[in-house]
């Protein structure tokens, strides 16, 4: 006969954190982790469109979080707000959460949840590669470790981010008279890559599209260095020769283009690891450049946290769990949609001039 009061008794992960229509869903704490409909209180892990949604109507999230928030949503993206630290603890209904740095962009975070012994770690998105523009991802001991999948196939190994930035600059060094747009993602990518420019020593202006520009600039009221940044808007197509311009990807094969000599596309994207996703946007310059974990990210971060069960929320389910079980870990995709890269047409900053 078992003893064991019920409120000593271990509580299953299941019964900590579970996949619902909304995301996945803390019933003993009362709240969603990155919901994908509006819920009475969110829980978000960093602030890119398909993780932070506007109408929640409480927030928890790092400080970086809710400022992105603010400038992408306007001021009453929810009814209230709370800013939480790394390393910070907080008791929320029956469990506690603790958030720890992602790598993933600027106030990225996974988020630890534990009740009684049982610990479980939503990890969000994250890259265990370095990033001079937010904090480093740490290991975080559990039992159960949610993981994205996004490059979750053997193929997609990214390499070194600092190679990829050396053939823009060798391109930029052999066509001087042509100007380098760069596509990436407004949140992140850009800051990252203006960041390992200034790394390998580039230090001429780096310019910007329009919608670039509040993100950026907050990044820099946050102590990353990115050095002399001006807006493309208003310069002279000529003076654009030997430049580099960084813009959403969207804007890259657009009419905006035409007021740069000769431009070569480049966009910085895992993705471009496949060919014919870089022909098929007509990237002639294509940059393995990710902010996301690759292959050897994902399992050896999945294999450091000593976590016996691993659950897969988003991207290329199938091959990492196949990995896990080979590896005797328990592990199942949670199949959560509507996560995955995020959509610049709708994440552009409030106010923002998509043209500028």
């Amino acid at each position: 006969m078992n003893l064991t009061p019920d409120y000593i008794a271990e509580m299953r992960p299941q019964d900590i954190l579970m996949p619902v229509a909304a995301g996945l869903c803390c019933r003993p704490g009362g709240f969603h982790i990155d919901p994908v409909r509006p819920v009475e209180w969110a829980v978000i892990t960093h602030g890119h469109s398909d993780h932070a949604r506007p109408g929640h109507g409480a927030v928890l999230a790092t400080q970086e979080t809710l400022d992105m928030m603010r400038l992408r949503y306007g001021d009453n993206f929810a009814r209230s707000t709370q800013a939480i630290a790394y390393g910070e603890e907080l008791k929320l209904g029956d469990v506690t959460v603790k958030f720890h740095p992602a790598g993933h962009v600027l106030g990225s975070a996974q988020i630890a949840v534990s009740c009684k012994d049982t610990c479980v770690v939503a990890s969000g998105d994250y890259k265990d590669a370095p990033d001079p523009t937010c904090a480093p991802f740490e290991v975080v001991p559990c039992d159960v470790f949610i993981t994205e999948a996004t490059f979750g196939l053997p193929v997609f190994r990214h390499g070194d981010a600092a190679d990829e930035i050396n053939k823009l600059l060798a391109s930029v060094a052999l066509f001087p008279e042509r100007a380098h747009l760069v596509g990436a993602y407004s949140l992140g990518k850009a800051q990252r890559v203006i960041a390992l420019l200034r790394l390998a020593g580039y230090d001429a202006p780096i310019y910007l599209h329009g919608a670039m520009e509040k993100i950026t600039r907050y990044y820099e009221s946050r102590g990353v260095a990115l050095g002399e940044l001006r807006l493309v808007k208003g310069i002279k197509k000529a003076d654009l020769a030997g430049t580099i311009t960084l813009a959403p990807p969207s804007a890259t094969s657009d009419v905006w283009t035409r007021r740069f000599p000769d431009p070569v596309t480049a966009f910085a994207s895992g993705w471009m690891r496949v060919r014919a996703r870089a022909r098929q946007r007509g990237v002639e310059l294509p940059l393995v450049i990710s902010d996301h974990a690759d292959w050897d990210g994902l399992t050896a971060t999945i294999d450091a946290t000593g976590a016996g069960e691993i659950w897969v929320t988003h991207g290329q389910e199938d091959a990492l769990v196949h990995w896990c079980t080979a590896k005797g870990l328990a592990a199942r995709p949670l199949d959560l949609v509507g996560y995955g890269d995020e959509d610049e047409s709708d994440a552009l900053p409030v106010g923002e001039d998509a043209e500028a």
